[in-house]
């Protein structure tokens, strides 16, 4: 979505910059400003990234000059800028918690009786989780991450139904990363289809003993622990049906992380979608293909969700804090 701005956009025009200072000066407090100086810092950002880039080329252009470099490094400002005024790379919402704190984040917590659907995701095509991976592993190079195995992280109380997808994915991202390192594919490829499977996690299956912790809805079939009994939308001869189905039922979901992995790698039928991990769609598709859901739409369901804002901006937020 375009920013509404009133302060120029051009990389070039410091006289636009010189009015969004003195705004910021009559009101510290505005949004709309601190949205406007993230945008900047943002453009910042993407500037450097594209002359690094540029700086990377091994040998120069039969036609460059000095005038010729001098008019490209203005074409990569103004590109910097308009990425920014479009939504850029995601990076707006994590500066704005940087600058003004949790208050100016984008608030994703559903009202009293609205629930979170795929529907009200907006979906970035151009993004997803492809675009942001330069900037995350130059990231990881110049500070390595410690990854903690999964055994020793410290034992926590997690809700059984979650107030809202950035609650989600935050909670979850620990789990969804070591599941998604044993299988090979992105932590966001695994968070959709839980995000999906269970509307955000406000709908895990649940009875009087509690929640299930299923949160990729496996059923029972082979399953020799806890079960759930609870009645499931299935697609029968292009028609949606209520149906009485058993599900598998988790002392955590660290189990139900553990037990998706182990699914799919033990499942004849789900080794074509194993050998696709490096292509998130690929995998998707040839999940769905193999009957792991009988919605027509399923496949096209999860990868909306992975390319969408929320995931993609919280995703990020995860990888780079």
């Amino acid at each position: 979505m375009a920013l509404e701005s009133k302060v120029a956009q051009s990389a070039i025009d410091f006289h636009g910059l010189n009015q969004l200072r003195s705004k910021a000066a009559q009101d510290d407090s505005d949004q709309q400003t601190l949205r406007q100086v993230a945008g900047q810092f943002e453009s910042l950002f993407v500037t450097m990234m594209l002359k690094s880039m540029r700086q990377a080329s091994l040998a120069e252009g039969l036609f460059d000059s000095e005038q010729s470099k001098m008019y490209r490094d203005m074409s990569d400002q103004q590109l910097a800028s308009d990425l920014s005024s479009r939504g850029g790379l995601g990076l707006q919402d994590v500066i704005m918690r940087q600058l003004g704190g949790e208050r100016y984040a984008n608030s994703q917590t559903a009202l009293p009786g609205q629930s979170f659907s795929i529907d009200t995701v907006t979906v970035r095509p151009a993004l997803g989780i492809r675009v942001n991976q330069e900037i995350i592993e130059q990231i990881r190079e110049a500070k390595p991450e410690q990854a903690k195995p999964l055994e020793a992280m410290p034992t926590q109380t997690l809700p059984e139904q979650f107030t809202s997808p950035q609650q989600f994915v935050e909670t979850l991202w620990p789990y969804a990363e070591q599941a998604a390192n044993k299988l090979g594919v992105e932590p966001e490829v695994i968070l959709s289809q839980a995000a999906l499977e269970t509307g955000w996690g406000q709908y895990v299956l649940s009875n009087q003993q509690g929640s299930s912790h299923n949160l990729f809805n496996i059923k029972a079939h082979g399953w020799e622990g806890d079960t759930i009994n609870k009645q499931a939308l299935e697609f029968r001869g292009g028609k949606a049906l209520q149906e009485q189905s058993q599900f598998r039922a988790y002392d955590s979901y660290q189990q139900s992380f553990d037990d998706y992995v182990q699914f799919l790698q033990t499942q004849p039928r789900y080794q074509q979608a194993l050998q696709h991990v490096g292509n998130a769609e690929a995998f998707i598709e040839h999940l769905h293909q193999a009957g792991y859901a009988t919605d027509p739409q399923y496949a096209d369901k999860i990868k909306r969700i992975m390319n969408g804002d929320t995931l993609s901006r919280v995703s990020l937020d995860m990888k780079l804090f």
